[in-house]
């Protein structure tokens, strides 16, 4: 396997002496502050109420694979009286300039404990009104830092109408304008080229209002992603192009699998290289068991003294952590996939 699973996996586990992240941790940002030479982490956290609130919290590291939780309170919560009263899920995290700029996804109304059958449903879903409503359906935020621990929301930047998430920006302007994917769900079937959920590229002038109509950038192809895709980390940026760390969800087993894009660097809409085959997958008892049985979902990746770390959360329940050389990775990108 071109990866490797730390040994110490999970990396990070739920806090019990803190009732917001007692059951769960997963789905992290990560950057590598080289001023300060340390990895900060913002992590995805819950407790164990019915109505599962998420936070996220916040874990620094010299290493980045030994974290240090920074507050026995969250660094971000949802406004349970406001537009992302639900929680705040699944963060990205980019520099652009000075400034810090996270993504993360959310939900009117606390979505329950998903993943029991009988979990309850909360808020209210009037008829007339916001479709959001309805079915208590995902938007996606932003919120900007200095530091990486004070954060302030921006506000939604996707259509309420799309159940949109897994939105990733681009950390630099191209050809003046900004960048994101996005996974909209309802954006597929009837009337779509896509038959079922994929990846989706737009543009900005100020990563607030951002243009219609989408793009589609790619749809599954492969057994292993046969039944959705979306974006899993921030690109990175190489001579030969951007890379963009992806995952897939097969139709047969619905497990989470991981694969990567070259996309060109002046035109992020073309697709350069693909891996066919899923670089990471889960195998072990901590991706195998948990609350999504079978997952394994980065959300962050940094390079660092020729080593990329993929950060990831495991079986909606830990954190792990895999490495491996970024130059064999390239350089297995490019002889897997070439287009």
């Amino acid at each position: 396997m071109l990866f490797a699973k730390h040994p110490e996996n999970p990396i990070l586990k739920p806090n019990p002496q803190n009732s917001w992240e007692s059951l769960c941790v997963l789905n992290p940002a990560v950057f590598y502050k080289e001023d300060e030479k340390l990895f900060y982490m913002i992590y995805r956290a819950a407790g164990n109420d019915e109505t599962h609130y998420i936070y996220l919290g916040l874990a620094t590291s010299k290493d980045g694979i030994h974290f240090t939780r920074q507050s026995q309170e969250p660094v971000l919560s949802p406004d349970k009286s406001g537009a992302d009263g639900g929680g705040t899920e699944d963060p990205r995290i980019v520099k652009i300039g000075d400034y810090f700029y996270m993504t993360y996804a959310s939900r009117v109304f606390a979505p329950g404990q998903y993943w029991k059958a009988d979990h309850k449903n909360y808020g209210f879903a009037p008829l007339c009104g916001p479709s959001v409503l309805l079915s208590n359906n995902t938007e996606t935020h932003l919120a900007i830092s200095k530091d990486l621990r004070s954060w302030k929301k921006l506000g939604r930047i996707t259509n309420a109408k799309d159940d949109d998430r897994d939105v990733v920006l681009f950390p630099e302007a191209i050809n003046g304008k900004y960048y994101r994917t996005s996974r909209p769900s309802y954006r597929c079937g009837k009337g779509y080229p896509n038959p079922n959920p994929a990846i989706w590229l737009t543009s900005s002038d100020d990563l607030l209002e951002w243009d219609e109509p989408l793009e589609l950038l790619y749809q599954g192809e492969e057994d292993w992603e046969s039944f959705k895709v979306g974006a899993s980390c921030p690109p990175i940026k190489t001579a030969k192009g951007w890379v963009l760390i992806y995952h897939g969800v097969s139709a047969k087993d619905k497990a989470y699998r991981v694969g990567a894009f070259l996309l060109d660097l002046k035109d992020p809409r073309k697709i350069l290289a693909k891996t066919k085959k899923p670089f990471l997958e889960p195998t072990l008892p901590y991706e195998t068991e948990g609350y999504y049985n079978g997952c394994v979902f980065p959300t962050a990746n940094v390079v660092k003294d020729g080593t990329l770390y993929l950060y990831y959360g495991a079986a909606d329940h830990f954190i792990g952590v895999a490495t491996c050389s970024f130059d064999e990775f390239m350089a297995n990108l490019l002889r897997e996939g070439t287009l």
